[in-house]
């Protein structure tokens, strides 16, 4: 007696396989079943360490050296300025500083580069002026600090006050006598190039007005020069604390 054998054919075998491996990875929800062959989705990419924006090392901050803000990074303040009492005294240095974030400042700090001696010093301040030029804060005579330690060194505001963000001038008012090249500042930029595509009020470097004792209250800062800036005069280097 013969058997008849009846062949499946290929296409139905096919399906009939293709059906039972999708059965065997998912539930009747369509979740993966223990065991299946389901891939996990990537994880999220992390943030950069620290909280950071991902845009790199963006250089030397000011709160890497427990300092609030700076003229510039002091490791570039190389140059030293120098000046003849005839040049300087009495006039008020300005240099442009801007603060980025509200700021408690009670201190300017500043970078003396050597000292003299044998220098007679008297009437020499530090002050703060805003963008509209009044005087907002000022220390009391430093002159016996700058005949001590050729050092970085602050000098404190005998009113500290807050600072909201927005343009700010130092203002150094040296008086005396002094040997050139003996009294000299660090600086962070040598001559007009400092000013390079800016005007009075908003000059980088400039001074104004001759034949001062004290900081005045207010100054025009449309009347600024750089005329003794050309001869050497050269940017000084602040920092804020």
């Amino acid at each position: 007696m013969r058997t008849r054998t009846t062949a499946v054919p290929a296409c139905l075998a096919a399906a009939l396989a293709a059906s039972l491996v999708l059965t065997g990875c998912t539930t009747s929800g369509g979740s993966p079943r223990p065991g299946g062959n389901s891939t996990a989705a990537p994880p999220a990419a992390s943030s950069p360490p620290g909280g950071g924006s991902g845009h790199g090392y963006e250089g030397p901050r000011p709160q890497d050296q427990n300092l609030l803000a700076w003229t510039g990074d002091p490791n570039d303040a190389g140059h030293v300025t120098a000046q003849t009492t005839a040049g300087v005294a009495g006039r008020v240095t300005l240099v442009r500083i801007v603060l980025r974030e509200q700021t408690s400042w009670s201190n300017v700090w500043l970078g003396l580069a050597g000292i003299d001696p044998n220098a007679q010093l008297s009437n020499c301040y530090l002050g703060v002026y805003g963008a509209d030029g009044a005087l907002l804060a000022s220390t009391a005579d430093i002159s016996p600090q700058l005949m001590t330690d050729a050092i970085a060194k602050p000098l404190p505001l005998a009113k500290p006050f807050t600072a909201p963000p927005g343009t700010y001038f130092v203002a150094m008012l040296l008086n005396g006598t002094w040997s050139t090249n003996a009294l000299t500042f660090k600086s962070t930029g040598a001559g007009i190039s400092v000013n390079a595509g800016l005007t009075p009020p908003n000059l980088r470097y400039s001074t104004v007005l001759t034949g001062q004792t004290s900081l005045p209250a207010t100054l025009n800062l449309a009347e600024q020069s750089t005329s003794t800036i050309n001869t050497g005069w050269a940017s000084q280097w602040y920092a804020v604390s």
